[in-house]
């Protein structure tokens, strides 16, 4: 990393691997608009609260094993993953949340600070519509403290994720 590299990055507060990333796909341009934070922005109301923007322009970046596989949901923070709408939409035979340590091990990042993309391994990643609701979300860069504006559907592009309909319905 280049001296200049290592400064934007500790200037923006993104994680390393993720602001590596960014460079990768050309989107430098993301590390001078990410914020760091003093205090946490590891839940959806935390990170609103912090940038000071409404809860469903949160994009959450939740991981899940379909049989046994990781998958990245992306989710607007208003709203709850229907874990039997993404069992559908995979096909898959059972669905549930997946562990911390899944978590780290597929995406390299801790739970709270999981980025849309720049992860460790490639996972499918399935985007849920509710995110086209609005010009620009909010995600994290990484670390629970840093999160990033994007407009939704280049977040959704550079994430490779399937746009779908998974969120909760509301009773």
């Amino acid at each position: 990393m280049t001296t200049t590299a290592a400064t934007d990055t500790e200037e923006s507060g993104a994680h390393p691997r993720f602001a590596e990333a960014l460079r990768a796909l050309g989107l430098e341009d993301v590390l001078t608009r990410a914020r760091r934070f003093p205090e946490a922005t590891r839940t959806a109301a935390e990170a609103a609260a912090a940038v000071g923007c409404e809860l469903s322009q949160i994009c959450k970046s939740l991981i899940f094993a379909a049989d046994g596989v990781p998958v990245l949901v992306l989710m607007d923070g208003a709203g709850r993953v229907d874990v039997e709408r993404v069992r559908q939409e995979l096909g898959a035979g059972k669905v549930g949340r997946a562990d911390a340590a899944v978590v780290r091990e597929t995406t390299g990042y801790a739970i709270g600070g999981v980025p849309p993309f720049g992860h460790r391994t490639r996972t499918r990643v399935l985007a849920d519509r509710s995110l086209l609701a609005h010009d620009v979300v909010w995600a994290a860069a990484g670390t629970p403290y840093t999160v990033f504006p994007i407009a939704p559907k280049e977040l959704v592009a550079h994430a490779g994720a399937t746009l779908v309909d998974v969120r909760e319905r509301q009773a």
